[in-house]
């Protein structure tokens, strides 16, 4: 997997547009269309702490003891800096964000327009936390996906009915999820049967089986 695809993927939501896999930061840097010197200078900026420089997702990564700090990269319209346990840094100076509120967990990024934006202090001071928190054990951990439940009898049903079916494709996995369990807890057939009566008008209607609690 690309590190763009890496980084912008719901699961792991991190970082950029990087068409090819570089084998070295220098090769990533030189083939840079724009800000060259700005991601040489926070190369250099990182470098200057303890960090270790490796190329991971085909990108610049810097790391701690093996652990995964920051990474660096450039964009058309910006360039920036990543944090991956981003999340748990002070963050004084207001400077991170989440690209993806509500799916990204962990990382945080830190995006400059210009190198006037660059401070050497300021980042230095993160990412000296941040090495604290790695040296410490803290961290925010990817949430395991619970296994996917699946319904013989409810996919039936919804093959029966297009407009049901078209509707569940829309659903969110959790919600997809309290459907096929909805059924499956049922221990006879009939009850099953009964239960597949009631969901799929909810289901057309674009209705959550749990929607009328929350």
């Amino acid at each position: 997997m690309s590190l763009t695809k890496l980084l912008t993927s719901k699961r792991n939501t991190y970082i950029p547009l990087i068409m090819k896999a570089y084998k070295t930061v220098d090769d990533y840097i030189e083939h840079a269309n724009q800000w060259k010197a700005e991601l040489i200078e926070l190369r250099n900026i990182l470098l200057d702490t303890d960090l270790t420089e490796e190329v991971k997702w085909g990108g610049p990564t810097y790391t701690y003891q093996g652990k995964n700090i920051a990474a660096i990269a450039g964009f058309k319209s910006y360039f920036g800096l990543w944090f991956h346990q981003g999340a748990l840094l002070k963050d004084p100076k207001k400077k991170l964000m989440n690209a993806q509120e509500g799916v990204t967990k962990a990382l945080r990024q830190w995006r400059f327009s210009s190198a006037e934006e660059i401070d050497a202090k300021t980042i230095k001071a993160y990412v000296k936390e941040a090495i604290k928190n790695a040296h410490a054990g803290i961290e925010i951990k990817p949430v395991k996906q619970k296994k996917a439940v699946t319904s013989q009898e409810l996919n039936k049903a919804l093959k029966l009915n297009p407009k049901a079916l078209k509707q569940f494709q829309l659903f969110t996995d959790a919600k997809r999820r309290e459907y096929a369990e909805y059924i499956e807890e049922a221990a006879k057939a009939e009850t099953k049967q009964r239960r597949l009566e009631k969901i799929i008008p909810l289901i057309i209607q674009g209705k959550g089986l749990n929607d009328k609690y929350k």
